[in-house]
């Protein structure tokens, strides 16, 4: 078995400015956390799958991609969930809420993964930078610090990421585009 889950990814620049922001707190705050995954968006939370059993994950991914539109996301100043993680703010807008609830009954339907506690409580989209190795001292220190901090960063999502842990971090595993990739 192996751990997986499925998120958006932002393109390169945009991730390039979020590792950034994990390095500083890496730095500053000995927060290292963020950095065993690549910049994202989680759609579906983590969930353990065969590894013999993999191609089917990713042609039932595939599938629902396939069936998709790009959709604009907007990433937009900083927030937490107090006192342990900090992220960057993910616009919660109508089709994104629609494509991480069709995901989700997707992979239910054809694969029978389900996330318990995603289905018992509203989908908060977020890009982690501060992870919950922030103790909670550090948290106040840096908290003030991005609070008021100004981001924007608009991105058309064009296709869903299958990431992989190999015990230390998540890679990407593969990737699905949406059935109208716009340039």
């Amino acid at each position: 078995m192996s751990r997986f889950f499925i998120a958006l990814l932002p393109p390169q620049d945009i991730q390039d400015y979020a590792n950034q922001i994990k390095q500083y707190f890496a730095e500053q705050y000995a927060s290292q956390g963020a950095q065993k995954s690549p910049p994202h968006i989680t759609l579906q939370p983590p969930f353990e799958w065969a590894d013999a059993k993999v191609p089917q994950l990713e042609a039932s991914l595939r599938e629902f991609a396939s069936g998709q539109k790009s959709i604009p996301v907007t990433l937009n100043g900083f927030s937490a969930f107090a006192p342990r993680v900090i992220y960057i703010n993910v616009d919660r807008s109508q089709v994104l809420l629609t494509l991480q609830a069709d995901l989700m009954a997707h992979v239910e339907a054809s694969l029978g993964i389900v996330d318990q506690v995603s289905k018992s409580r509203p989908f908060a989209p977020h890009l982690t930078v501060a992870f919950r190795d922030l103790t909670k001292q550090n948290f106040k220190a840096a908290w003030p610090e991005f609070e008021q901090r100004q981001l924007h960063f608009e991105f058309m999502a064009d296709n869903l990421t299958l990431l992989m842990h190999d015990g230390k971090r998540w890679n990407i595993k593969s990737e699905f585009g949406f059935l109208s990739h716009s340039s």
